[in-house]
């Protein structure tokens, strides 16, 4: 039976992608952005004068998602363009407080921006979505700060209803694991290194290939806290576990544990009462 809410979240997300005319979208290869490019194309077409998707790279995105990325701008037909951001270069990012997103943001959409005026689309565009609103995301101020829109957010389109319009459009990744940048497996105070990235990186690679879906690696100096979703923590301390250790010892890690309560978004933000 149809949601009446939900089909006017999706037509006022197409009216206002419309108004706009053109869009430079922040495409991270996740399910959100892949959302509003996909509803770009749906009412603006494929000519890059009007739509164009843009994915930054740098030594925190998780390994793999670039390639992600590219797959889902070609089955769309829209031209997808790499930058290259310097968030590692802000020591306001290495030093990795409690705001380290709002300068990694900064950075981010100020190249956008750049990008933007160029090439005279109308707006730069993210994937910040309605179930966003009230988590900690520094972030999202540097976004206002720079007029970036927020078009799942602003048709009140929730997480569970971007996975279903994903999933009626057929995009492969409406049922994608959530994403976050490596920088966000570090607790605040560690300061941000490329090497803990990578190596944190190999590790939840390594995880993926076990069958692990969604997961987290916490960094913690010599201790790896493994976060799963509940239905594989009895599988990975199981017939799984000897493979983990050995893996992530090989990383560097001295010490290896799951955390029973586990995998949760945010669980190193300062509000979070747990490690």
């Amino acid at each position: 039976m149809s949601d009446p809410s939900y089909d006017e979240k999706i037509r006022t997300l197409e009216a206002r992608l419309a108004e706009h005319g053109s869009v430079l979208v922040a495409f991270s290869g996740g399910v959100d952005s892949a959302l509003v490019l996909a509803a770009s194309v749906a009412v603006l077409g494929t000519d890059p004068r009007r739509v164009l998707a843009v994915t930054a790279e740098s030594a925190s995105l998780p390994p793999g998602e670039l390639e992600v990325a590219r797959e889902i701008a070609t089955s769309l037909g829209v031209r997808h363009r790499v930058v290259e951001t310097a968030e590692m270069e802000r020591e306001e990012y290495r030093r990795n407080g409690p705001d380290r997103c709002y300068f990694c943001k900064a950075e981010l959409y100020t190249v956008l921006e750049s990008l933007r005026a160029e090439l005279g689309l109308s707006i730069v565009a993210d994937g910040f979505n309605a179930s966003d609103v009230g988590d900690h995301r520094p972030g999202a101020q540097a976004a206002r700060e720079r007029r970036v829109v927020s078009p799942l957010q602003e048709a009140g389109l929730l997480k569970d209803d971007v996975r279903r319009r994903a999933r009626e459009l057929g995009l492969r990744v409406w049922d994608k694991p959530s994403l976050a940048c490596l920088s966000s497996r570090i607790p605040h105070g560690t300061r941000v290194e490329p090497e803990i990235l990578a190596r944190v990186g190999a590790a939840e690679s390594f995880l993926h290939t076990l069958g692990l879906g969604q997961l987290r690696v916490r960094h913690h100096g010599e201790l790896a806290r493994i976060e799963l979703d509940p239905t594989d923590i009895e599988r990975a301390a199981g017939e799984l576990r000897e493979a983990i250790e050995g893996e992530l010892r090989r990383l560097g890690y001295r010490f290896i544990c799951l955390d029973l309560t586990g995998y949760r978004t945010g669980s190193l933000n300062p509000v979070s009462s747990t490690l």
